[in-house]
């Protein structure tokens, strides 16, 4: 694994690992919250993070496309956004050159994605169902371990 795979998919498991924790135990009214009549919804929101990695993954395979994924039920989009960080992780894994830099996968859609799990996080105590803060450099996040399967922290605020 080169250093620039191997540093795209800890970035990868790091967007795992967050996200994870920020859609765990979430009520099932949470997937239809809204914070303002215009704000999109936690469905809505995970629905474009898995647009966010089929377009990462066009790109690294050099035919960049974007297709905008339907807002189906919370359960499946979970498993859809863990599926699609699996799908570009094992791009990665697999050794294959990029079509674009990894500093523009970073830049575009993992960058957007961490931002989007904010945005879950933030919904969560909006939503009166928080979920705790966390010290992530203390976090194990392991390249390759981009499933929904992640451990538990390993210190979190109060």
């Amino acid at each position: 694994m080169s250093e620039t795979s191997g540093w795209l998919r800890h970035a990868v498991a790091t967007v795992a690992y967050r996200a994870e924790k920020s859609v765990r135990g979430a009520p099932a009214a949470f997937a239809a919250f809204r914070a303002g009549p215009t704000s999109r919804t936690p469905a809505q929101i995970l629905a474009h993070m898995c647009d966010l990695f089929d377009w990462a993954l066009s790109m690294a395979e050099g035919h960049e496309r974007w297709a905008g994924s339907p807002v189906v039920a919370w359960d499946e989009v979970v498993a859809q956004f863990f599926q699609k960080l699996a799908l570009f992780d094992a791009y990665l894994a697999a050794g294959k050159p990029l079509a674009v830099s990894a500093e523009r996968l970073f830049q575009g859609p993992i960058a957007d994605a961490l931002t989007h799990v904010g945005q879950l996080t933030m919904l969560r105590r909006l939503a009166e169902a928080p979920v705790k803060g966390e010290n992530y450099f203390k976090a194990d996040i392991a390249i390759g371990r981009v499933g929904i399967a992640q451990p538990r922290p390993a210190r979190e605020f109060d």
